[in-house]
């Protein structure tokens, strides 16, 4: 290892060490629910249940998707869809909470499945892919094999960086542009996974240059954000920005901005940047603050969607957010603090109820319902998703911790 590594390996272990105090301080701060507390106790029950009947609604190579409810179809993918990482990573998750053997028969059943994905130059969602999986496996049930698997996918990753543009792209396409969307910053904890377990820093360095990228070119004066933007290639600048899933170019997508308070609060814990904390705490604040985030504090679609207050919610964005709040919670200030504890309390409150929890035998297995994938594109509307249930169990394992 040069010197150079050995130093940015130390920063980030001190870093990491700055962050355990806080968080360890924070957590005192913070009051939970007890009746929540035995809500996701129930909630955690009622997963193993449900993620026993969606195995059996597989066919075999496959992995989930959504459901329809109104057909009472399951809909399923190869390992090469984004979203093959999720079902592994919250059967690992489902296990680590009941700690039903047969949770993990499966998850390492589909960790088979989705090994050859390390080496997918394809996709720029290999860290949903593989580390939500991967990733996840490495911390519940670990092998020696996934460590290799994960640095084979974050070198995979690495291919789609190009430095004139300072971003990974997101979308390949035939015409001479450059996309990137929001939703990349969730690939970018997989890169410093694999600086601190090689000490290769290029894996840090090229996060923290596409999260400045993002930062300068993906956001509005408000803070929301646009859901692409499009690069020319040669010289990096910027052609469009514009959305694919959202409602219109200059409509703040739900999902799109929890995709950006999620990154860059885990920017925050990987550097230790305050610039990081900062826009975190923006984005946070647009959402938050919105005057068409409602009090369930279950987003619309789409927080300018024209139909409100009719429009469809989406689950999937208020997974990600409660989970995204619960760990913002732990590096603010008290008042900040509080307010972001208790939105996401609200919110794990309102997804383990009526109309958004599924009733056990039903959905398909998913444990959510009323999720939105992507209206414009006519694709899993008003249906469950698997990465809502991955956050949200992410985020009821994280409230959790506030107990301990």
């Amino acid at each position: 290892m040069s010197v150079k590594n050995k130093l940015l390996t130390g920063i980030i272990a001190i870093c990491t060490t700055v962050m355990s105090v806080a968080s360890v301080q924070a957590q005192n701060t913070f009051k939970v629910d007890k009746t929540l507390l035995k809500t996701i106790d129930q909630n955690f029950k009622d997963a193993a249940v449900q993620y026993k009947l969606m195995k059996e609604e597989l066919k075999p190579g496959q992995f989930p998707k959504t459901f329809d409810p109104k057909t009472g179809i399951s809909e399923t993918s190869n390992s090469d869809w984004w979203c093959s990482g999720f079902y592994p990573g919250t059967l690992l998750d489902i296990y680590k909470e009941t700690h039903d053997a047969a949770l993990l028969t499966e998850a390492k059943r589909m960790l088979a499945l989705l090994s050859n994905e390390q080496y997918n130059r394809g996709t720029h969602d290999l860290g949903f892919m593989m580390y939500c999986s991967f990733g996840t496996a490495e911390k519940v049930a670990p092998e020696a094999k996934y460590k290799q698997i994960l640095i084979n996918s974050a070198k995979s990753l690495l291919t789609r960086f190009n430095p004139k543009v300072g971003c990974i792209k997101s979308w390949d396409s035939k015409k001479p542009e450059y996309l990137v969307i929001i939703d990349n910053m969730m690939n970018l904890e997989l890169l410093f996974w694999a600086t601190k377990v090689t000490g290769d820093s290029s894996y840090y360095k090229i996060a923290v240059t596409h999260a400045n990228t993002t930062m300068k070119n993906h956001f509005r004066a408000d803070y929301s954000s646009y859901h692409v933007v499009n690069y020319d290639p040669q010289t990096g600048a910027v052609i469009q920005k514009r959305t694919a899933q959202g409602y219109a170019d200059e409509s703040a997508w739900a999902r799109g901005q929890t995709w950006g308070l999620y990154g860059y609060t885990l920017m925050y814990r990987e550097t230790h940047d305050k610039k990081y904390l900062e826009q975190a705490q923006r984005i946070a604040g647009f959402i938050l603050h919105n005057p068409n985030l409602p009090k369930d504090k279950v987003p619309y679609w789409d927080f300018n969607a024209p139909n409100i207050p009719d429009a469809l919610r989406d689950a999937s964005a208020g997974a990600v957010m409660a989970s995204a709040l619960l760990e913002l919670c732990r590096y603010t200030d008290a008042k900040s603090g509080r307010e972001y504890f208790n939105v996401a309390q609200t919110l794990l409150t309102s997804l383990s109820a009526e109309p958004y929890k599924a009733t056990n035998g039903t959905n398909g297995g998913f444990l959510l319902q009323h999720s939105v994938g992507n209206i414009p594109g006519h694709t899993e509307i008003d249906q469950p998703l698997t990465y809502a249930d991955y956050y949200f169990v992410e985020a009821m394992m994280r409230y959790k911790g506030f107990a301990k």
